[in-house]
């Protein structure tokens, strides 16, 4: 599953959740966790409150754009989730 969409974000995400890192790509596989599991992906323990936390973040790096990259980076997530059920 690794040539698929947004690949690299979730590889990045899953890395950083092992190594117990609190990253936008680590929030945001801890929001889709539940579906990437489903898909027979290894997730390792998600962080709370993923959602609230990745917009922290974003806003953090850019307040005027979070919005706009939550929405980029979930829409990302999902094409990703819906590219691996496909691909199964």
């Amino acid at each position: 599953m690794g040539t698929l969409p947004g690949a690299e974000l979730v590889a990045e995400g899953r890395a950083d959740l092992s190594a117990r890192k609190e990253t936008v790509a680590a929030l945001l596989v801890s929001i889709g966790a539940p579906r990437l599991r489903v898909l027979g992906l290894d997730i390792p323990e998600t962080l709370a409150d993923p959602e609230m936390r990745l917009y922290s973040l974003l806003s953090r790096e850019g307040s005027d754009s979070a919005h706009s990259r939550y929405n980029a980076l979930v829409r990302r997530l999902v094409s990703y989730e819906r590219a691996a059920a496909c691909a199964r």
